[in-house]
């Protein structure tokens, strides 16, 4: 007998988009005196009040305009909508799991988007 769970469903979220859902679950629990928050979901809504740094509509904006690179899937346009690079060491650390590498004028065009956004 195997234990094992489907998965039937992925979807990604930018931490901005997981700070409105968890701020909804956190009043909800707080409604209730009984309910305690657990430590897992205290630590991630400690995490995403300190890192989500554009309102969730921005967030997805930046994605979308992210997509419209040749070279930046949907994984990767999430990452940087998430860690908002600065300059490009910190955006190539976004692709060194990558088999690619980006010239200096790819990166520089994504961080002007990024920048719109910042």
């Amino acid at each position: 007998m195997t234990i094992f769970k489907e998965v039937l469903d992925e979807e990604y979220l930018t931490v901005s988009e997981t700070k409105a859902l968890l701020s909804d679950v956190e009043a909800e629990r707080a409604a209730d005196p009984d309910r305690e928050m657990r430590y897992e979901l205290a630590r991630a809504i400690e995490h995403v009040n300190r890192f989500a740094f554009l309102s969730p509509e921005d967030a997805n904006a930046l994605v979308s305009d992210l997509r419209e690179f040749e070279k930046v899937n949907e994984s990767t346009a999430y990452k940087i909508a998430d860690l908002l690079p600065r300059d490009r060491d910190e955006l190539r650390s976004v692709y060194a799991q990558e088999r690619y590498s980006l010239s200096g004028d790819e990166l520089d065009e994504i961080l002007n988007v990024v920048s719109q956004y910042a």
